[in-house]
């Protein structure tokens, strides 16, 4: 089943925006909003689904840390790159 929406008071700045992007992707304005909507309702499922998880979720130790891993190889490449991991 489908339903028809009607958004009212929308500025001209923002029409004129819409149709901008909706032109450049070669849609109309209708399928272009169509197209966001579909993606924030996809937004929405993923963070429930995120947020059910929650419970079974596990901190990095301190060493596997984003941060750390970027800093290292910025400060002076990884340990794998400097000779120094044993294999």
């Amino acid at each position: 089943m489908t339903v028809a929406l009607q958004i009212r008071d929308v500025p001209d700045e923002v029409r004129d925006i819409i149709a901008q992007r909706a032109a450049s992707r070669g849609q109309s304005m209708q399928a272009y909003l169509l197209d966001v909507l579909r993606r924030e309702a996809r937004f929405a499922r993923n963070a429930v689904v995120f947020e059910s998880t929650a419970a079974h979720r596990q901190a990095l130790p301190e060493e596997l840390s984003p941060e750390r891993i970027v800093r290292e190889g910025r400060d002076g490449g990884f340990q794998i790159d400097r000779g120094t991991v044993a294999g």
